[in-house]
């Protein structure tokens, strides 16, 4: 009974770190609001709470981004979709060496709300997280 609960309860935590569809009636209107102060030309294309976090999707001057908000609708983070030739030196090579066969899907930079610049770059199940000088930091898996 007692690893049942604790399964339960591991599940639980889990699935809050996933993130969750909203529909935009349920996302609070500080974070809507903030959305439109800081991106009037964009339109939400998809809405999803990341654990008390949301987090908005839209393409905006051709390019696929999204962006972090908490529920008092202060900016988290911002995330840009890029080119692979724009990963910092390093990256790829970093990939190729320890994530052999592995095809890099789709590359990011991310910006969080003090200016820090972080690389993301997919690779099947997993994204892979470098620092401004291609320095590899860490592995979520996805």
């Amino acid at each position: 009974m007692k690893k049942l609960a604790l399964m339960t309860v591991a599940a639980m935590i889990t699935s809050l770190t996933f993130a969750q569809k909203l529909k935009e009636k349920d996302v609070p209107a500080p974070v809507k609001n903030a959305f439109q102060k800081n991106f009037p030309q964009a339109k939400v294309e998809k809405w999803e709470k990341e654990g008390v976090n949301f987090e908005a999707e839209f393409e905006l001057n051709k390019s696929e981004q999204s962006v972090l908000f908490d529920a008092q609708g202060n900016l988290l983070e911002t995330e840009v979709e890029i080119e692979l030739n724009q990963l910092p030196k390093g990256v790829l090579e970093y990939v190729k060496a320890n994530y052999k066969r592995q095809k890099v899907k789709d590359t990011a930079k991310i910006t969080d709300a003090k200016g820090t610049v972080t690389y993301e770059a997919e690779i099947k199940g997993k994204d892979l997280l470098f620092d401004s000088n291609g320095k590899f930091i860490k592995e979520i898996k996805n």
